[in-house]
């Protein structure tokens, strides 16, 4: 029974330090561009590699 004392606010603690980290997250931007980074994958660079290429070439 005299653990509750230590873990109730350990929990309190964890809850707000868990809170504090979604906020700042949402804050500095980390939420903004959920779908770029997986259409990027998607995209073709075969462009690039032409260009490379044929600067080697030169």
């Amino acid at each position: 029974m005299n653990i509750l004392y230590i873990l109730i606010p350990l929990s309190f603690v964890l809850l707000g330090a868990i809170i504090w980290a979604l906020l700042w997250a949402i804050k500095s931007g980390q939420f903004e561009d959920m779908e770029g980074p997986a259409h990027e994958i998607l995209m073709d660079d075969d462009d690039i590699k032409k260009t490379t290429n044929n600067e080697k070439q030169n």
